[in-house]
């Protein structure tokens, strides 16, 4: 059986990685208070969302790749549900990688750890695209490990602040697998208080 759009939406429902509020009252990276806020490390605590993700984004994978990461914490689960897809599907090895926001202060002091080598083809995930921030300084300390950069692929699109428009600004095809619409049109929540 194909992992859905719609499996995916109602998972994170039900394992309350959605949340909203009649009020703006969760503090977005941008500073910004949303009346919404999804936690997609709640969500990927589990076995079945890790799979249902995996598989989704493996989908969109538009060509060969050797490597698939982004910034630690977020997309790290993310990546590693992409791997594991591509090796349980069809054997394919997708190796994966994570960005630091610092490089270690110890051992070899690296900022991408992993197995990926300059030139590599990669494609960077995110779990939430809200101003694409952190997708683009994914892609941006990428480039200058030497990977090439294919595209990048999000669990969500906030559909916010210009996200995936300033990502495809780098160059860089991006896709999500569902939108902040789509989650409150599954959990029955209108947009604005009227």
């Amino acid at each position: 059986m194909n992992a859905t759009r719609e499996q995916l939406v109602q998972l994170l429902i039900k394992t309350k990685a959605f949340k909203w509020s009649p009020m703006p009252s969760f503090p977005l990276a941008s500073g910004a208070l949303s009346r919404f806020y999804i936690d997609c490390r709640v969500g990927l605590s589990y076995p079945e969302a890790r799979e249902i993700v995996g598989d989704l984004m493996l989908e969109r994978v538009l060509q060969p790749v050797a490597a698939v990461g982004g910034l630690l914490i977020g997309a790290y689960p993310v990546a590693i549900a992409v791997s594991d897809a591509a090796y349980r599907k069809n054997g394919q090895v997708i190796r994966v990688f994570a960005i630091r926001k610092e490089p270690k202060g110890h051992g070899m002091k690296k900022l991408i750890e992993g197995d990926v080598l300059e030139g590599d083809r990669v494609v960077i995930v995110d779990d939430v695209i809200t101003s694409g921030g952190s997708t683009i300084e994914a892609i941006v300390r990428s480039r200058e490990a030497g990977l090439v950069v294919e595209q990048a692929i999000a669990i969500i699109d906030r559909e916010e602040q210009r996200g995936k428009a300033r990502i495809e600004e780098q160059g860089v095809r991006c896709d999500a697998l569902c939108t902040l619409g789509d989650l409150k049109l599954a959990a029955g929540v209108q947009s604005e208080i009227a």
